[in-house]
């Protein structure tokens, strides 16, 4: 009889466990593994400045020059960028009250102290956004920098002509890609980083980070809900969208996301249950992939809790001004990894990089990333799904199936 083989995210449950046995049986020489966690740690860094500029690039000049984006383009970003902040503040409400990191005492980064004491004026912060060398700012982790730098890029690229655009576009999807692949090999030694970081962790802290930990699930998971409840069903009441038949439209598309924790695995149920719930074909297959870009509501929340869980169990007061600038950091950097599993991950280590904060914050949220990724993941699917029927319903081309129609796709009048 053949047994099935085991997944990466068994074998890091497996390291993870081994990891909590090692740290809590024999603390000192949990203590030695340092260098196994930060190997991972390194890794995983390498990848951030490729993976956010081609994700980028792809993700804005992708759809050419700009102008041609037209109305409903507009409209859609905006939608985006609304429902992302909200997401982003619901994120960080739940983590600030909850406080989940409270208790881990992670060690600080070196120069973390440097970042958040120094006073900056309003003009040092903006004018340290724009990158005066982009190599620098790939070598120094200034996530922000490569941002306004990939930004910059794209709306040049886009200004071109099609067929000089055309070869750097490829050829940045290819890049984009490849470093998918990269992080997919780079996850392969995650058992023993995660391990490691996990066995370091309880090394010096003892059992008690695993309540941190399922503090952490507990409260991401209330965030959604709450995201859901006070966000998404008030945007589709006001938007007069059919809510039970929006709701038995997207259970589908939901269960895929929740259980592959892969939004591209329920993109083609999620672009025929649209349609059939009465969004054009040209809104959908214009909204919904767009918004696999930039409306990553699920992702967004994850990773304002995440980063700042990572700042509380590092023992470091964030005064709400970076708190809001790392949210924005975020907001920008998240875009176009949607529907690649553990990607948000290489975000959030290129943000923490970038204002200080340990590293093995993320190795020790990895432990418990599948089930934090199943609730995200769930939520961009049903925020993607509830955009296109908004600017469907924006646009006046939201026609809602009749009683029958809507009874053959489970949906009700």
């Amino acid at each position: 009889m053949r047994f099935p083989r085991p997944t990466l995210t068994q074998f890091i449950f497996v390291g993870m466990s081994i990891g909590l046995l090692v740290g809590w049986l024999f603390p000192d020489f949990a203590v030695t593994l340092r260098p196994l966690s930060a190997i991972f740690i390194r890794l995983i860094k390498s990848l951030i400045a490729p993976l956010i500029f081609a994700t980028l690039v792809v993700g804005i000049a992708g759809h050419g020059n700009i102008r041609q984006v037209g109305r409903m383009g507009i409209k859609s970003l905006i939608y985006f960028e609304v429902i992302t902040t909200l997401a982003l503040v619901v994120g960080l409400i739940v983590v600030n009250i909850v406080k989940p990191g409270v208790g881990v005492n992670l060690q600080v980064a070196e120069h973390a102290s440097d970042i958040l004491a120094k006073k900056q004026t309003i003009s040092e912060v903006i004018t340290h956004i724009f990158p005066q060398s982009v190599v620098q700012a790939a070598a120094e982790g200034e996530v922000l920098q490569i941002v306004v730098f990939a930004v910059l890029f794209s709306l040049g690229l886009a200004a071109l002509s099609p067929e000089k655009r055309q070869p750097i576009l490829t050829f940045c999807d290819s890049l984009a890609e490849t470093m998918f692949k990269v992080t997919g090999i780079v996850m392969k030694y995650a058992p023993i980083g995660v391990g490691a970081a996990i066995a370091v962790t309880v090394g010096h802290r003892g059992l008690s980070v695993l309540i941190n930990l399922g503090l952490l699930i507990l409260s991401l998971y209330a965030a959604l809900i709450l995201f859901a409840i006070g966000v998404l069903i008030p945007v589709a009441f006001f938007a007069r969208i059919p809510i039970r038949s929006f709701l038995n439209a997207v259970k589908e598309p939901a269960l895929i996301a929740f259980s592959t924790t892969s939004s591209e695995a329920a993109l083609p149920k999620a672009l025929l249950a649209m349609e059939q719930l009465g969004v054009p074909r040209k809104i959908v297959s214009f909204v919904l992939p767009t918004g696999y870009s930039f409306n990553l509501d699920g992702s967004t929340l994850y990773l304002s809790m995440a980063s700042i869980f990572v700042a509380q169990a590092a023992g470091i007061e964030m005064p709400l001004g970076t708190q809001i600038l790392m949210m924005l950091t975020l907001m920008l950097t998240s875009k176009g990894v949607a529907g690649v599993p553990r990607a948000a991950l290489v975000i959030l280590a290129g943000t923490l990089s970038s204002f200080g904060l340990p590293l093995e914050g993320v190795a020790v949220i990895l432990g418990v990333d599948e089930i934090l990724d199943m609730g995200r993941t769930t939520i961009n699917v049903v925020g993607n799904c509830l955009a296109t029927a908004v600017i469907a319903r924006w646009e006046g081309e939201f026609n809602p199936q009749t009683t029958s129609e809507q009874s053959s796709i489970g949906g009700i009048g």
